[in-house]
């Protein structure tokens, strides 16, 4: 006999908010969320002209707002607009993160912390803060945490950065655990982009990388994108993992 009495279907998400959704991966998952027909909130420190434009041709689907991740009471503000403008919320992006490009040695302290804050601190009371307003409504929903292949794989440069994206890693599993079905929480984990390896390895390491992936090519924001749609839209019964997207180069 199981545990646990059967659970109905998590809906698919309507109404998605998206943290850092103002260029490169996060602007691309709220274009794509948008062409889906999904109504969509994103915000970041600033707000693109390419994020800007899109919330102005589709004002009844779409919102942005220039939020700082780390500041709650403002995050907490943005979340009831968007309520008031789009409706509930019953999906959500954990994906503003800053980087690192120094060895935890010469990292200050001050860094460290701000690391810490934005990418683990910030989504884990942002996602505390929908899931209560769900769970309040009676919503059920879906939560995708945007992490990294630095969580699984170790790389110089980026010990603090790692940490914060294992973080979110073990607190998918966990949530999801904890919700009981009543939502659907799982986690992405690109591998390296392009840019962001530009700017923490040399080109050795980008070489060695390159060479070891099977298709032969660093991750592209168009190949994480149809994962976050599909977690966040189709019918499935994922739950709490970790789906890696880096072309099989940490196999």
């Amino acid at each position: 006999m199981s545990d646990h009495a059967a659970v109905p279907p998590v809906p698919p998400a309507s109404v998605v908010l998206v943290s850092g959704g103002s260029r490169g991966l996060g602007l691309a998952i709220v274009t794509d969320l948008l062409d889906r027909g999904l109504r969509v909130a994103a915000f970041a420190r600033t707000v693109t002209p390419q994020l800007a434009k899109l919330a102005e041709a589709q004002p009844d689907r779409a919102y942005a707002g220039a939020v700082d991740v780390t500041d709650l009471s403002a995050t907490q503000a943005f979340l009831r607009e968007v309520e008031e403008r789009l409706g509930p919320v019953d999906g959500l992006v954990n994906n503003a993160a800053v980087g690192q490009d120094s060895l935890h040695a010469h990292t200050a302290t001050a860094d460290v912390a701000r690391i810490v804050s934005t990418n683990l601190t910030a989504p884990l009371q942002l996602t505390r803060l929908v899931v209560r307003r769900m769970l309040g409504r009676g919503l059920r929903g879906r939560i995708v945490n945007v992490t990294s292949i630095c969580a699984q794989r170790g790389f110089p440069g980026l010990v603090a950065y790692s940490a914060t994206k294992g973080g979110m890693d073990a607190a998918t599993r966990s949530l999801a655990r904890e919700l009981g079905g009543r939502m659907l929480v799982n986690a992405v984990a690109p591998g390296f982009f392009a840019s962001e390896m530009s700017a923490v390895l040399g080109p050795t390491q980008l070489d060695q990388i390159v060479r070891r992936t099977p298709t032969g090519h660093l991750t592209e924001p168009e190949e994480v994108v149809p994962v976050v749609r599909m977690l966040l839209c189709e019918q499935t019964n994922i739950n709490g993992q970790v789906i890696v997207v880096d072309g099989a180069a940490s196999v």
